[in-house]
């Protein structure tokens, strides 16, 4: 477990040290985000009955901000190392596969839960919303970050520049954050654009998250618990496989 436990410091000192770029500046963008849509659509959009427009967006927000920084930042990890040659200081000691995954997964995830636990804390008090069933918010959270995380890897082992990193950023990650419910319930929606909703993962971690907050939520947490499991374990899968073969790395 040496390895493992080094890999994984190194990976959380890298993102603690710059924590003003990496877990204030997602928080303060998020507030941000707050305050324009709340001003300008707070009398206007309606959600779930008894749920205030500020209140529906904090959970929201708390996730899309988990989500994009726990893929940042296993992807920009690894894409660094191999674009300035430091990947060979990995992958010379004998670290399997998995302990590889775990170490990367692991720091992405941390720095998402930070990221989100900041969030919440600047923004809840600001809007007064609680926390109604905190085990399934929980479990939203670490399913969600682990997820991203496990998908930072693979498009870091795929990108071969930085660029190509940001397109699969720009392309893939924040379409499917904003359009996965964040700024609005997917039941305000016309049927066609429900069910296509419904075939995007990140919806489901959203949703069930913020059922969590307000015990609302489009679809049964239970369900979309499943969903997020089942995206985990295939990129986890997809990702042990690319690592086990060397792709791009040892290659």
């Amino acid at each position: 477990m040496t390895g493992l436990l080094t890999l994984l410091q190194k990976e959380l000192l890298r993102f603690w040290k710059v924590a003003f770029q990496t877990i204030a500046a997602p928080v303060l963008t998020a507030l941000l985000y707050l305050i324009v849509f709340a001003h300008a659509l707070e009398e206007r959009v309606a959600v779930f009955e008894g749920v205030r427009y500020t209140a529906f967006l904090v959970p929201g927000l708390a996730m899309m901000s988990m989500l994009q920084n726990a893929f940042a930042n296993s992807s920009s990890s690894l894409i660094q190392s191999k674009v300035t040659g430091n990947i060979v200081f990995v992958l010379l000691p004998p670290l399997s596969h998995r302990e590889f995954f775990a170490a990367y997964v692991g720091a992405a995830t941390l720095r998402g839960l930070a990221v989100g636990a900041g969030v919440v804390a600047v923004t809840s008090p600001v809007v007064g919303v609680g926390i109604a069933h905190p085990l399934w918010s929980a479990a939203f959270a670490l399913a969600g970050c682990a997820a991203l995380g496990a998908m930072g890897l693979v498009a870091g082992i795929w990108a071969d520049k930085i660029d190509e990193l940001a397109a699969f950023q720009n392309f893939v990650i924040m379409p499917l954050t904003f359009l996965a419910g964040v700024f609005y319930s997917i039941g305000s929606l016309p049927a066609f654009w429900q069910k296509v909703s419904h075939l995007n993962p990140f919806f489901y971690m959203i949703d069930g998250f913020r059922y969590g907050f307000l015990g609302a939520s489009d679809v049964d947490p239970v369900v979309s618990l499943a969903v997020v499991a089942v995206f985990f374990a295939v990129l986890s899968a997809g990702a042990l496989a690319l690592l086990r073969s060397g792709y791009k790395l040892r290659s």
